[in-house]
């Protein structure tokens, strides 16, 4: 009954196991308020499936780990919750907790392995079918502000910002109702509200926002505490985005100095500032600086997370535009590569961040004269655009804005006037980074 709020195919026996931390022997029955309390549960998860095999309610997933339920078996366990409101809200709550317990929780996201993400990316058709149900309960019936703000970074990771900002909406209001708008809690749901601002290129609002978590930050926890720096961080990123070259590099050496302090400089967060400053040492042309810079934020990535990471391939990234602003084409297709490669396999290849990668070697290849390649790469960019995070954002637009210039000088004024039509912001830097 639980399964049949899931998505019907492909669901992952590795969810079920994370979301109920559950061991291979065994044998026990839990409940939502098992659950709730947090106490360790530990059935026999394969003779439950085994079961389920026997009687031809579930079949084989495409994968030997995973089981779909037949579409009729799916829809009667639906229809028969219907007709029963409070097992309803029972199932689905279970169903809800089983999610958020399987994912990562927001603050998990740096120490996340490339698999953990691939997992993330599979499980996204079942966390959709359950926030279904799950949208329609009120909040304080069901206690989960926490697990909604996990989801939401869920989200927000994974590129759906829109998905993303109505979750942290709901545990914000669950937050300051039950907690008040200066708790911890409160204002690290502000700051990540923010974050979305920023990814979909509304950065008056992101400014707005992550004015609101630094102040209550500093008052709340110091102007020296990890959170107050992820905020002090992102403010800068902002600034950098506007072009504001000068005003993000203060807020950067800010944030460097502090995270070199607190948590020292092969942290995570200390690497991830160093990777930003370096696209600012970019984009006033000191190559040299930048590429001294990434080589110390990439060897540090890569021993703290992987050379898989996305964070280390954020990096790989960055490098190659270095080499391709130093006219190395080639180095520079193959750092592109690498990092693509790794994008596609951990991120898939609608997220923003894939996409970016994608931009920027339509841009290498026009760069060197090969337009017939780059309107290749460059129309991939704009589907994937257009798809994850629409016409109207900053990074669509520089699509677009690239477009047009090539079929004007390749002699299609008509092509180019067609999407002119689809030109919305002014000007924004071209090459991107992470």
């Amino acid at each position: 009954m639980v399964c049949g709020l899931f998505d019907h195919e492909n669901i992952p026996e590795e969810l079920l196991r994370r979301g109920l931390k559950l061991e291979k022997h065994g044998m026990n029955i839990y409940s939502f308020e098992d659950l709730a309390n947090g106490i360790d549960i530990d059935p026999n998860l394969e003779e439950s499936i085994r079961t389920l095999f026997s009687y031809s309610l579930v079949k084989r997933g495409s994968s030997d780990d995973s089981f779909s339920i037949h579409p009729l078996v799916h829809s009667w366990a639906r229809l028969r919750l219907k007709s029963e409101p409070q097992a309803e809200i029972e199932r689905a709550s279970e169903a809800f907790n089983i999610i958020t317990s399987g994912v990562h929780i927001a603050e998990e996201e740096k120490t996340m392995s490339t698999e953990d993400w691939i997992f993330e990316r599979q499980v996204m058709p079942h966390i959709d079918e359950v926030a279904k149900y799950v949208m329609q309960y009120p909040v304080g019936n069901m206690g989960i502000e926490d697990r909604m703000y996990n989801l939401g970074a869920v989200y927000k990771r994974h590129g759906w910002y829109g998905k993303a900002m109505k979750w942290y909406g709901q545990a914000l209001a669950g937050r300051e109702k039950a907690l008040g708008v200066d708790h911890p809690d409160t204002l690290s749901t502000i700051n990540n509200m923010a974050n979305i601002f920023q990814a979909q290129g509304q950065y008056d609002k992101a400014l707005e926002w992550l004015g609101r978590a630094l102040a209550g930050r500093e008052e709340a926890l110091g102007v020296d505490h990890p959170d107050t720096l992820s905020t002090v961080n992102n403010m800068a990123n902002i600034f950098q985005a506007q072009g504001q070259y000068g005003k993000a590099l203060e807020w950067h050496c800010r944030s460097l100095a502090g995270r070199e302090k607190a948590l020292g400089v092969d942290h995570s967060a200390t690497l991830s500032t160093i990777n930003n400053m370096v696209s600012i040492f970019h984009a006033q042309g000191q190559y040299g600086k930048a590429l001294e810079w990434h080589c110390r934020a990439l060897a540090g990535r890569e021993k703290a997370l992987g050379v898989d990471h996305p964070a280390t391939l954020s990096t790989v990234n960055n490098m190659a535009i270095i080499f391709h602003a130093q006219g190395q084409y080639d180095k520079a297709l193959e750092w592109f590569g690498q990092a693509l490669a790794g994008k596609e396999k951990a991120l898939g290849v609608d997220h923003p961040d894939t996409l970016t990668i994608v931009n920027n070697i339509a841009i290498l290849f026009n760069t060197q004269g090969q337009y017939d390649k780059a309107l290749e790469w460059y129309e991939r960019a704009l589907a994937g655009r257009e798809r994850s995070i629409g016409t109207n954002h900053p990074s669509t637009q520089v699509t677009i804005r690239c477009l047009i210039d090539l079929h004007e000088r390749s002699g299609q004024p008509e092509r180019a006037q067609r999407l002119r039509a689809c030109l919305a912001v002014p000007n924004s830097p071209i090459v991107q980074s992470h």
